[in-house]
């Protein structure tokens, strides 16, 4: 896979990432006041997603870098 092709893989990924997180966020808000279990698992896999969008912005400076450089 070249350099160019990771990278537009990695920005789709990062979309994607940050799309679900952003729904999974919203339906925080949706859910009553009682379910707490609830709550705290839809958090848990935002900031999850939110944590794999981190790691891929360093890869895809990385790779920019890299393009930067050849």
């Amino acid at each position: 896979m070249s350099t160019q092709e990771e990278l537009q893989e990695i920005d789709e990924d990062l979309a994607r990432l940050r799309a679900e997180a952003a729904e999974l966020r919203g339906q925080v808000g949706e859910i009553g006041p009682t379910d707490a279990v609830e709550r705290s698992t839809l958090i848990n896999m935002a900031d999850e997603r939110e944590a794999r969008a981190a790691e891929l912005e360093v890869r895809r400076e990385e790779l920019l870098k890299r393009l930067g450089d050849e």
